[in-house]
Parts: C-alpha cells; sequence; structure tokens
C-alpha cells in the first residue's frame, strides 16, 4: 500500500494524479482503466477540495493498493471534513436532457459507472470512501 496526505486544495490535483498514474503505470495498468481511475480519482479528489472543510482547508490522503492476485486496485480517500455520503445521494435521471436534470450528482454517478465497487463509511470523524477497479 502507497499513501500521500496533501492539502486539500485545487492546486495539489496534479499531485495527486501524478501520485496515483505512477502506482498504475507500476501496476501495467491498461489504457482505458487508467483513463477511468483519473476521471474518478479528479472528480472525488475535487469534491474534497470544494466541500469537505469549507470555508477552511484540511488534509486529505490518498491511500492506492493494488491486489495482483485479484487484478485490482483499490483507491481511498480519507478526509476529516463534514461528514458526506456520496453514495446516498439518488443516481440523476441521464434520460432527461441537461437543461431538465437537476445540477448535481453526475460526478459521482459517473465513478459508479466506472469503478467496479465503490464504498463509503464515516469512521472516527474521517470520510472514507474507496474505489476498486479491475486492472
Amino acid at each position: 500500500m502507497q499513501e500521500l496526505t496533501i492539502e486539500a486544495n485545487i492546486e495539489n490535483l496534479d499531485q495527486v494524479i501524478a501520485f496515483v498514474d505512477q502506482i498504475l503505470d507500476d501496476s501495467g495498468c491498461s489504457v482505458r482503466a487508467k483513463l477511468q481511475l483519473d476521471v474518478a480519482v479528479e472528480e472525488l479528489y475535487v469534491n474534497i477540495a470544494h466541500y469537505a472543510y469549507e470555508p477552511e482547508t484540511g488534509f486529505a490522503t490518498i491511500r492506492a493498493e493494488t491486489q495482483p492476485e485479484a487484478g485490482t486496485i483499490s483507491i481511498t480517500f480519507i478526509d476529516s471534513g463534514k461528514p458526506f455520503d456520496p453514495l446516498a445521494k439518488p443516481d440523476p435521471d441521464v434520460t432527461l436532457s441537461a437543461e431538465k436534470r437537476k445540477i448535481g450528482g453526475l460526478g459521482i454517478y459517473m465513478v459508479k459507472k466506472s469503478m467496479d465497487d465503490v464504498r463509503y463509511e464515516y469512521t472516527n470523524g474521517q470520510n472514507i470512501l474507496t474505489i476498486v477497479k479491475k486492472l
């Protein structure tokens, strides 16, 4: 397992993506899975940076672990910000036109659809969201 703890602000997004991409490159991840993971990591990290500590700032920890025997990677996002379960919201109605859809929720919907598993828990004052993807 590898871990990065970083101040949760937008300016650090490139460092978070580089951290994850290095692990993906070392694991022989397919281009398609890497693109899907990059989109998911960006969405989840940006949400933490924008909303977890608002109006203050805090830290986010990103843990990445490959499971070679299962051919998967797990990436966990941990913050001590406001409790928020993004999986609790209903999925947006993607059959509606963009003009008729409510704002919000599309990013986490894309994460849920592109990952093999997405889990959330709130434990010991921390939001813990884990995504799992087959490599």
